[in-house]
């Protein structure tokens, strides 16, 4: 390819594990205290049995701020990881995940340089971002 490979050229799933494991090595992703006791939606029954849950949720929204055009807020985010919420003998209705998680990954990916402020509203790759991204998917093109 004569640009070199990008998060587009990619498995997602592949990709996403890839990213989150250099986001745990690295050790610069501030994660929040309450990870280990919180659920990710109110459509979910349990917390996430992972307990580096936090880790791929970042590298996710990372991958999906890349591949939009326009800034992506929190309740974009959210409205993405929502779900069907199981209601017994009622049909299941569609309900949003939680804004705190959204926010919370928005921000400490901001934090590390990957995002950046949108003029127009959100947050969008920034430069740097797109440079370790972009990076982390040649590596997984690799294998």
């Amino acid at each position: 390819m004569a640009g070199g490979c990008t998060v587009k050229d990619v498995n997602a799933h592949a990709f996403v594990k890839a990213y989150a494991a250099h986001l745990k090595r690295s050790g610069k992703l501030q994660v929040p205290k309450w990870v280990d006791i919180v659920k990710t939606s109110t459509a979910k029954e349990l917390a996430p049995y992972d307990p580096d849950w936090f880790y791929t949720r970042a590298a996710s929204v990372a991958r999906y701020v890349y591949l939009r055009t326009k800034g992506v807020g929190s309740g974009g985010v959210a409205k993405r990881y929502g779900g069907q919420k199981r209601r017994g003998q009622r049909p299941n209705h569609y309900c949003v995940s939680s804004g705190s998680v959204s926010r919370k990954a928005l921000q400490a990916l901001e934090k590390i340089g990957v995002l950046e402020k949108d003029p127009k509203g959100g947050r969008r790759i920034s430069s740097q971002g797109q440079r370790d991204l972009d990076r982390i998917s040649a590596q997984v093109n690799i294998e």
